[in-house]
């Protein structure tokens, strides 16, 4: 076992009194100021962005896993040990996206409030999951990559909201106000991507990528999906998936397939060399975000950016029509990032 999840797993086992000295915010603790912001830790950015839409200036959101990095096999850092300590709620996917974190989560779930936003997800929506994702455990989940189905990932707006007026309810009507509006910006966003994706001339509705991230995302907005690994990307991709691929990309005749911003595309490239062998010519129609945003600081940054990204961008390469700028106007227009 490495060096920091030792080091996660030891302070986990501390009081929260050893921290900062930060009000905890949480119910039964010390109350939170009227100039004082909740400090919040969250694993990925589709979380983080989903809080800040939420709690507004009332909250103050630290972030574990970066733009371009890989949740499934991220291990936390010192700094990362010490944010969760210091914090009064964390709140990250669930479904063993963060798999190596699981048991850090849940250590620290007995000293502090700690909440999986896909529990607001009705459990018959969910696709099957991985169970090599469980880092050595037998427990069945479901694939995490909800939030590719924007109407799915707009249910967990519901538990943040409740569980921050849990921990600060003399916010609540803000917070209520803001998961409204946000929930009704998601519907529109959801409304585009049915409405570009269904330019895609049907036999062209296949996508291809790095690893399975996007089956909500093909069943929400109808296409065919494969990932040429699985859908944890500690599993390997042979050559009889690559070689199968190939004979579907030429027997449909598509003619793009999609790397992932947080993935190598080493898988990706096999695949156009092997299609290039038997004289069909693929290119890459783009980078879409699977498991992580885009930058900081940019539109892609943010949830609603990066499937716009992803919608916009699959649109336009298999031969769909959605105006380069996107749902909001606000998109560059590349495909590669």
């Amino acid at each position: 076992m490495k060096f920091c999840q030792i080091a996660l797993l030891m302070v986990a086992g501390l009081s929260i009194g050893c921290g900062s000295g930060k009000p905890t915010g949480a119910p039964g603790g010390a109350e939170t100021g009227a100039a004082e912001k909740l400090q919040v830790v969250v694993t990925v950015g589709m979380v983080g962005d989903l809080l800040r839409n939420v709690g507004g200036d009332r909250i103050e959101v630290t972030q574990i896993c970066g733009a371009g990095v890989d949740p499934h096999l991220y291990m936390p850092t010192r700094d990362d040990v010490q944010d969760i300590m210091e914090s009064d709620a964390v709140f990250y996917c669930g479904l063993m996206l963060e798999g190596k974190m699981a048991d850090t989560l849940e250590k620290v779930g007995r000293r502090k409030p700690v909440f999986a936003v896909t529990d607001a997800i009705d459990r018959s929506r969910l696709m099957s999951g991985d169970a090599s994702q469980a880092a050595g455990g037998s427990e069945a989940h479901g694939d995490p990559h909800v939030w590719n189905d924007v109407s799915m990932w707009s249910q967990c707006v519901d538990l943040i909201r409740e569980k921050l007026t849990e921990l600060a309810p003399e916010h609540g009507n803000e917070f209520a106000e803001n998961a409204a509006a946000y929930q009704a910006e998601l519907e529109r966003l959801h409304a585009y991507g049915l409405r570009v994706i269904a330019t895609i001339p049907e036999a062209s509705r296949l996508l291809i990528t790095s690893h399975d991230a996007f089956n909500y995302f093909g069943r929400a907005y109808g296409l065919d999906v494969r990932g040429i690994q699985g859908i944890s990307t500690e599993s390997e991709a042979g050559l009889q998936q690559i070689n199968a691929l190939v004979d579907l990309l030429i027997r449909r005749n598509v003619k793009a397939v999609f790397v992932e911003s947080s993935v190598s595309p080493k898988n990706v490239e096999a695949l156009i060399e092997g299609a290039a062998s038997q004289g069909h010519t693929v290119t890459k129609g783009g980078t879409l975000f699977s498991d992580a945003m885009g930058r900081e600081g940019t539109y892609e940054g943010t949830y609603i950016g990066m499937l716009d990204h992803n919608l916009t961008t699959t649109a336009r390469a298999l031969g769909g029509q959605a105006d380069p700028g996107g749902f909001q106007g606000k998109l560059s227009g590349q495909t590669e990032h």
